[in-house]
């Protein structure tokens, strides 16, 4: 017998292809937890929106992956952790601005790293994102 699939109540698509693909959602809620998949800052045509530019890369996936936490019914005050993947060149600090922009009074724990490289050309940024709803949250 076959497990049931996923209850789409649950989860957050949001059509970029990739989900598909690879098999994946971005963002799953499980009880009171809420993960949100590595977010890059797609545009519309599957590329890179903000092409060069850090900041903006990472403030438009933190604002995306905020998004998602809130249409599984999550508020960004309960964002709980971020994880920052840089790209060799990314402007670290510039990453870190758009943190403390959009999430600096909620001030998650989080945790920055430079990586070797990020699927797709251009992308300097990808946001991972977990948030609890739960008794104390």
């Amino acid at each position: 017998m076959s497990p049931a699939p996923p209850d789409p109540a649950l989860r957050v698509l949001d059509g970029t292809g990739w989900e598909a693909e690879a098999g994946y959602s971005r963002a799953a809620r499980a009880g009171c937890c809420v993960a949100v998949s590595g977010t890059t800052d797609t545009g519309p045509d599957g590329g890179v929106a903000h092409p060069g530019d850090t900041h903006a890369q990472a403030r438009a996936c933190l604002e995306r992956a905020v998004a998602a936490v809130a249409t599984l019914g999550a508020g960004r005050e309960q964002v709980l952790r971020t994880r920052l993947l840089l790209a060799p060149g990314a402007d670290w600090e510039g990453a870190a601005r758009a943190h403390a922009e959009v999430l600096g009074d909620v001030a998650p724990a989080n945790t920055t790293l430079f990586v070797a490289g990020l699927v797709g050309e251009g992308f300097l940024v990808e946001v991972e994102l977990d948030a609890c709803t739960g008794a104390g949250a």
